[in-house]
């Protein structure tokens, strides 16, 4: 596909880095040489210095021929025009970045009145990312699939699980049938596992299954799933105006701490229900004299990674069971992993993925296109899915007689509300919402990886 993106930040970025690697034919346009610059030296895409608002500029980036334009600018106003004129001058769809919480309640009279395919506001996605996190304490990441129905949790094997040293074929018979273990990360490695893998302290498991059956495997591990009631956040900026209207629908008390006063008095009028500090989030003092330690979860949220990060750790050390931290450039998450921060979130990644998500829907839309994607293990591995639409020679074929590509697995099947985890007898019918997991591959259909088999 064709793909023009408009705004070379840490977004443009991280797309033209996903989509050019996928195969795509990218054009980044940025005023700043410098950006474009090293996009041209690590990225295979062309890149042109300019005005993405400008016609003759849209057009030397061949608009007319684009099957999408994506504006990822800084500026919300500056991303809605671009799409509109870049709709007006022949780009088959529009994606654009908005940000400003005035423009939230009315994405949808926009998307309709600019003709703008798909809007993404990244900051509410990461909100959305952390309120999902606080909901399930003991979990690293949360995911969610077909509607909600297929729940994909990854936990740590800490010291004295009872799964520590079994096989997984051990572990589901002893322990519950209803999940599945779709990849696991050791160290550097990542598996995609089959029931004679072993699982070892301190593997990360990414488990998925119905969200009862996650929640009651993860108690049977001991991993309790004890309530948050109190939430401290540093950093008082849109994530965090986002998260605590969030939150006070789940019961959460928050308690958010903003060094800017004129931020503290505009949050104090927009967020009545959550109390305002003003202070600087790093300083132990103050962190402990607002009762740091009596806290169920801490949120570190300012716009300096090295600030999230020391907050993040003094929090840790505060015995605050859930702990997470944003973080934007920093490129070493394992490391931090091992610092003992519980979770990460990264609004450019998290931005990047529905983005790529919804391309990969768009380059099979006729046939099994992608209706939800999530990279996890650091990017290593994807969990994708799928609704088969069409007639394709592996349906209604046991899973036992299909070869599928390597690092590949059929993880869940979701068949009307049933959900299935699969065993080599079950099959895939039309209709089906299935659900793989992959290592090193781009997918955007189901035929891809399904090598031989059927009738």
């Amino acid at each position: 596909m064709k793909i023009i993106i408009v705004g070379d930040g840490k977004v443009g970025y991280s797309l033209a880095e996903n989509l050019s690697k996928e195969n795509h034919d990218v054009t980044v346009i940025d005023k700043n040489p410098e950006a474009l610059r090293k996009a041209s030296e690590y990225l295979d895409v062309m890149c042109l210095r300019g005005n993405g608002v400008s016609a003759k500029t849209l057009i030397e980036a061949g608009v007319k021929e684009a099957d999408i334009l994506i504006a990822v600018t800084s500026s919300d106003e500056r991303n809605m025009v671009c799409c509109l004129a870049g709709k007006k001058l022949g780009a088959a769809h529009t994606i654009a970045r908005i940000r400003d919480p005035e423009y939230a309640d009315d994405l949808s009279i926009l998307r309709d009145e600019l003709e703008i395919d798909l809007a993404i506001n990244p900051e509410q996605a990461v909100a959305q990312e952390i309120a999902r996190l606080l909901k399930f304490p003991s979990a690293i990441d949360v995911e969610f699939f077909a509607r909600g129905r297929v729940e994909l949790v990854e936990i740590k094997a800490t010291p004295g699980m009872p799964a520590i040293n079994m096989r997984l074929m051990d572990v589901f018979s002893r322990f519950s049938p209803d999940v599945l273990i779709g990849a696991v990360q050791r160290g550097d490695d990542v598996y995609i596992p089959n029931g004679s893998f072993v699982i070892r302290e301190n593997d990360s498991l990414y488990i998925l299954g119905k969200p009862a059956s996650v929640y009651n495997f993860c108690r049977q591990m001991g991993k309790f799933n004890q309530k948050i009631k109190n939430i401290m956040i540093v950093g008082g900026g849109r994530i965090a105006y986002y998260l605590a209207k969030t939150l006070k629908y789940y019961d959460m008390k928050v308690k958010i701490i903003e060094e800017n006063m004129d931020r503290c008095l505009e949050l104090s009028e927009l967020l009545p229900e959550a109390l305002i500090i003003k202070g600087d989030g790093t300083d132990e003092a103050l962190l402990r004299s607002e009762n740091l330690s009596d806290m169920d979860a801490f949120v570190s949220l300012t716009g300096h990674d090295e600030a999230n990060l020391l907050a993040a750790l003094l929090a840790k050390q505060c015995n605050v069971s859930k702990v997470i931290a944003k973080i934007t450039r920093i490129s070493y998450p394992l490391i931090i992993k091992n610092m003992g921060i519980d979770s990460l979130v990264d609004p450019k990644v998290i931005t990047s993925n529905y983005i790529v998500r919804y391309v990969r829907g768009l380059k099979n839309i006729q046939g099994n296109s992608v209706e939800n994607l999530y990279r996890i293990v650091g990017g290593q591995a994807e969990a994708i899915e799928f609704t088969v639409r069409t007639n394709s020679m592996y349906l209604n074929t046991p899973l036992k007689n299909l070869t599928l590509a390597d690092e590949a697995l059929v993880a869940v099947i979701v068949r009307n509300n049933e959900v299935i985890i699969p065993h080599g007898d079950d099959v895939i019918k039309l209709g089906d919402r299935i659900i793989i997991i992959t290592k090193n591959r781009q997918i955007s259909d189901f035929n891809e990886i399904v090598l031989s088999g059927g009738k």
